[in-house]
């Protein structure tokens, strides 16, 4: 599949890079840091005091949907109707304390009841499989298909596919009436080939997060990116496939799937290669970089190793990277977990991305697109990131300085 053939309408209509100005900053009153951070952030970056919103909200990592509706979107959704009149804001940053996830709304009564007798089923169902014998392969089979069907069924009353990052949710805060259950199309972004989508440009909002395991990662993101935009960022890119390129004949069986996404890595180093920025190291055997492998790390993209960081990168100053893999920004602040998002905030990156919970892969960010946008420079980090993932009201989260531009645009 050519993505660039699909996009240029999108350069054409979207021209121009974010502003400080074009920013509403969010800040948690319950969160001790967060609003110094907010303060601190906006005072670098030029942006009008009066862009700061101030809510109170848990500063746990998730919160239930009605406290989201009640004490954020509702808010926010005011504040942009009564303050931004001539729709000015175009992006929404969350600071520091805010809840990473959304719950899914609460089950009813009835839902409760169904749940409860479905479970007692299941376990009927379960403990029938453990006394059949190695002859009964049609009952199995039988409470196997049932239990698959039960399992369905609770996940539908628990409304599990409703949850979704706090950050993909507030996108739509001035949307009318969209499903909850699993994503939105996401209007900016350039794999789409329907201009129709479109029309929703206007009431739907970049967002980024300024968060990290501590308040000092987030100071040193704020610095660093501000900092890399004066002098450029240096280092080598490194992007981490699973398989080595795909011969002609083996093309069409790698265009679907994980393949497809292993193929965009691939792609999205040849860009890197042919803007001549950097020194490009591609990794295409199945074990990942290892420690010690990557020194001077300015761009990395690479998969799959689930919840389990590898040390295997010295980070730049201003690096931007991700990696692609279930639930890798499920946390920021739990001291044992090596979630890549939050490892990499400690060890030095300045941005990143990933998903709350499982987001399935074709919800990443495509690589190729990601990176064209973002060595570019016309375009900030909010905006690249925007441009290039599929979905809103889902499980992705981009944690950096939405007006980093860590390239100067190049003479067209």
């Amino acid at each position: 599949m050519v993505i660039f053939s699909c996009f240029i309408w999108a350069l054409a209509e979207m021209c121009f890079a974010l502003e400080p100005r074009e920013i509403l900053v969010l800040a948690n009153r319950n969160a001790a840091k967060s609003g110094a951070l907010a303060k601190y952030y906006m005072d670098k970056r030029g942006i009008p005091k009066e862009n700061l919103l101030e809510l109170r909200v848990t500063d746990e990592e998730w919160c239930e949907r009605e406290d989201y509706e009640k004490r954020v979107a509702a808010p926010v959704r005011e504040h942009l109707k009564e303050k931004d009149s001539k729709r000015e804001i175009r992006c929404i940053l969350v600071l520091y304390g805010f809840p990473l996830k959304v719950a899914p709304p609460g089950m009813t009564d009835a839902e409760k009841e169904e749940v409860g007798r479905l479970q007692k089923r299941q376990e009927s169902l379960k403990a029938l499989t453990g006394k059949l014998k190695s002859g009964d392969s049609q009952k199995a089979k039988e409470a196997g298909e049932e239990l698959e069907g039960i399992s369905k069924q609770i996940s539908r009353l628990r409304k599990e596919d409703q949850t979704a990052s706090l950050d993909s949710e507030i996108s739509l805060v001035l949307m009318d009436n969209y499903g909850l259950s699993g994503w939105v199309s996401n209007p900016f972004f350039a794999g789409y080939k329907s201009k129709d989508l479109t029309r929703n440009r206007e009431k739907v909002m970049i967002v980024s997060r300024l968060d990290g395991p501590t308040e000092g990662s987030v100071r040193r993101v704020i610095d660093e990116s501000v900092e890399t935009e004066m002098r450029g960022l240096a280092g080598k890119a490194y992007f981490d496939a699973r398989w080595p390129r795909p011969t002609e004949e083996k093309k069409t069986k790698m265009d679907i799937g994980a393949g497809f996404y292993d193929r965009s890595i691939h792609r999205a180093a040849d860009l890197v290669k042919k803007s001549g920025r950097f020194p490009v190291v591609v990794n295409d055997r199945e074990d990942l970089f290892q420690p010690g492998e990557c020194l001077d790390a300015a761009l990395y993209c690479g998969w799959y190793s689930l919840a389990r960081y590898v040390d295997a990168f010295k980070w730049r100053p201003g690096s931007v990277g991700y990696h692609i893999a279930s639930s890798e920004c499920q946390t920021l602040k739990q001291r044992e977990s090596q979630v890549w998002c939050k490892r990499m905030l400690e060890e030095g990156i300045a941005a990143t991305m990933g998903p709350v919970t499982e987001p399935y892969l074709q919800a990443f960010p495509l690589p190729e697109l990601f990176f064209e946008f973002l060595l570019d420079g016309s375009w900030a980090l909010a905006e690249c990131y925007a441009l290039s993932q599929p979905f809103w009201s889902w499980q992705m989260v981009l944690i950096g300085d939405p007006l980093y531009r860590p390239f100067k645009p190049w003479v067209r």
